[in-house]
């Protein structure tokens, strides 16, 4: 990626002029000191009583004294020294001078002389006085050149160096079709045109985090060839007030000299938030950029060659005025991979990597449902770290089992040491999670029971859907909280006492009942009425309050509705430990000796025979009618062949009448919703 062409600096002799004046300087220094050695004469230095011997002697010729401290001289010839020499007066000797007139020695006397280095000296106060000025000088000028480019945008010009075509990215077809679709007009806009058909002027892609909406920007921006613009939404945004709106005017300015053009804001939830809310009344800087981005996007002024492409993961905070068609008038919903995208994903991540021939990707993706693209890369990633550590040659699939646990646990802290009775207690508390899996018709299969203290938690017990699945039926839920009771159960069953590690699943559990009754009427006492709507600070992005909107009456009804939820829960639980109280203790056990147990361990360890592994579509499963049906379904065709009536006893009508009832609710059943995990 490359900045815009305003935010590129050429180099200029302002830029340039600082650090040359500064090696000028250096260069000058050094040559007054080269220069300052190079002048002194070679003299030998001598101490004050030796040059006072040696003049008594006879030996000395001529001296030159400057300024009454420094002697040079020259010795005498014929005496035992020769050639020059130096000497420094320490003190005031007022019998130097009738010394050197007895013994005939020429004295002379001058001032010492200046160097140039005495001049540098002199000057370097001035000289440092005239860089404080300039550079004071030079920093104001900077100032006034940034405050003149304080509001304009800080978008990014997309190079196409690391091209991404929509062929790169995995899954989500229909937010691909519709994007492409906007490519197209852009490559051959006559062909819409001549249609009467105008482009989209905004497309809004919304998804959970992690879904690929970034990516499928820059695969528009592969795709298209035209300029593309991108900037993240927090750029608009500045403590000065009118910031943001200059750089949204300069935003669109860009695009209007590089028409045609694809402008790609990112969580644009940052600027776009709904205006007035949140305490004390709305942000100023913020209202007003997204009131500059309202005029940008459908204004007075059109604005064609400009298509705005905007990503957020919060669409229910951004301001109506922003969603309302001519400014984004298509939403593409870019939604969680199904089994079949995320093997498609993971066969994209897995081509940078050594993968071994026995790692199975469908596995893999029938056993990540709800992972997100973003997850799943890094599960590959954390494959690979493994393998890595290892030394292998190869991910294998031992490592990409590590890998997808500790994103669905966490990180194992084996070096954490439990005393032996918690370790109990911990074992018990995951086995009775873990037991209800294989007693309850509703509940997702198992995948995996540990005892391993991972993250915060002390033990896990974590079971995984066979399929996707996207809405619960009532008794999906209320076997849900059956396991999420098993733990507390189990302890009360064995030590007739409970723990602290039952605090997760108490909340948890009362969450999930006080849903079921307040917002799916899923209780007979209340009915279904939703109660407690939800008023949540919109900049908050979370709930901090609920509206009570009904009376206390209403309210004792909803807390006991609740607690019969929940006491029900707990008694199934409870009886259904008791019953299998043998299990019970034989899976503690075993979870003491090994800490952690599969699914198929669990199964080999209980005797409980396997289920049969689903089939990939109903298309392969068929409806399975049983014997008297198919009989009674045959009867009906032949008596339609003869145009004959059926049979007018009373139990062949109820059997018809069975019959259409039958095949009518096999048709509409839906499929059976699996818990997500605990």
């Amino acid at each position: 990626m490359s900045e815009s062409s305003h935010d590129k600096k050429k180099p200029s002799f302002s830029n340039i002029i600082g650090p040359l004046v500064c090696f000028i300087l250096v260069l000058a220094f050094i040559c007054c000191l080269v220069f300052g050695f190079m002048q002194k004469p070679k003299a030998v230095s001598l101490s004050y009583s030796d040059f006072l011997n040696a003049v008594k002697k006879n030996q000395v010729e001529a001296v030159t004294i400057i300024d009454n401290q420094y002697v040079f001289g020259t010795y005498a010839k014929g005496s035992e020294r020769y050639g020059n020499f130096s000497t420094f007066i320490p003190y005031s000797d007022a019998e130097l001078m009738p010394l050197l007139k007895v013994h005939n020695v020429v004295i002379s006397g001058k001032n010492q002389e200046k160097t140039l280095l005495t001049y540098v000296l002199e000057l370097l106060p001035l000289i440092f006085m005239f860089m404080v000025v300039w550079f004071l000088f030079r920093q104001n000028s900077m100032q006034n050149s940034r405050s003149l480019q304080f509001g304009r945008s800080r978008a990014k010009h997309y190079d196409g160096s690391k091209k991404i075509l929509f062929s790169d990215v995995a899954g989500q077809e229909e937010a691909k079709r519709e994007l492409a679709e906007i490519v197209d007009f852009l490559k051959s806009p006559l062909k819409f045109i001549s249609m009467g058909a105008k482009i989209p002027t905004g497309v809004l892609l919304v998804g959970n985090p992690g879904t690929g909406k970034t990516l499928l920007a820059r695969a528009v921006a592969g795709e298209a060839d035209v300029n593309f613009l991108h900037i993240s939404g927090s750029d608009f945004v500045e403590m000065f007030v009118g910031v943001g709106a200059s750089r949204v005017r300069d935003l669109f300015e860009q695009g209007r000299r590089s028409s045609p053009c694809i402008i790609f804001i990112d969580e644009i939830d940052a600027v776009g938030r709904a205006r007035g809310a949140g305490f004390g009344g709305g942000h100023d800087e913020r209202e007003q950029t997204l009131n500059q981005l309202l005029v940008e996007m459908d204004g007075f002024e059109g604005k064609d060659g400009i298509i705005v492409l905007a990503a957020t993961n919060r669409p229910d905070v951004l301001d109506p005025a922003l969603l309302r068609p001519g400014r984004f008038d298509r939403q593409i919903a870019v939604s969680l991979p199904d089994i079949k995208e995320r093997e498609a994903i993971l066969a994209v991540h897995t081509k940078k990597i050594q993968l071994s021939d026995d790692v199975d990707l469908r596995k893999f993706a029938r056993a990540t449902p709800g992972m997100s693209g973003a997850d799943l890369a890094n599960m590959v990633n954390e494959a690979a770290l493994f393998a890595a550590r290892k030394s292998k040659s190869h991910v294998d699939n031992e490592d990409f089992e590590e890998a997808r646990d500790k994103i669905l646990m966490g990180t194992a802290r084996k070096s954490m040491i439990l005393p032996q009775k918690e370790r109990a207690m911990t074992a018990c508390h995951e086995a009775g999670h873990a037991l209800p899996y294989y007693f309850l018709e509703y509940v997702t299969p198992l995948h995996k029971v540990t005892i391993i203290p991972r993250g915060r938690a002390l033990g896990l017990t974590i079971g995984l859907p066979d399929e996707d699945t996207h809405s619960q039926s009532k008794r999906a839920l209320l076997d849900e909280l059956v396991v999420m009771f098993g733990g507390y159960a189990a302890e009360t069953i064995v030590y007739g006492d409970t723990t602290t590690g039952t605090q997760n699943d108490i909340r948890q559990a009362t969450n999930l009942a006080h849903r079921m009754v307040c917002e799916w009427g899923m209780s007979d006492e209340v009915g279904a009425v939703s109660y407690g709507q939800e008023d949540e600070p919109i900049f908050m992005g979370k709930e901090i309050a609920r509206h009570k909107d009904y009376s206390e009456e209403t309210a004792k009804k909803i807390d006991e509705a609740v607690r019969r939820i929940l006491d029900e829960a707990k008694h199934r639980a409870e009886e259904l430990l008791s019953i299998h109280r043998n299990e019970l203790d034989t899976l503690s056990a075993a979870l003491l000796e090994y800490e952690t147990l599969s699914d198929a361990e669990i199964r080999a360890l209980l005797r409980i025979e396997p289920v049969r592994e689903r089939p990939d579509s109903i298309a392969e499963t068929g409806f399975i009618l049983d014997k008297a049906t198919k009989e009674r379904k045959q009867r009906r065709k032949a008596a339609a062949r003869t145009k004959a009536k059926p049979k007018d006893n009373d139990k062949d009508l109820q059997e018809n009448l069975l019959f259409t009832q039958e095949e009518t609710s096999e048709q509409k059943e839906p499929e059976k919703p699996k818990k997500t995990g605990k």
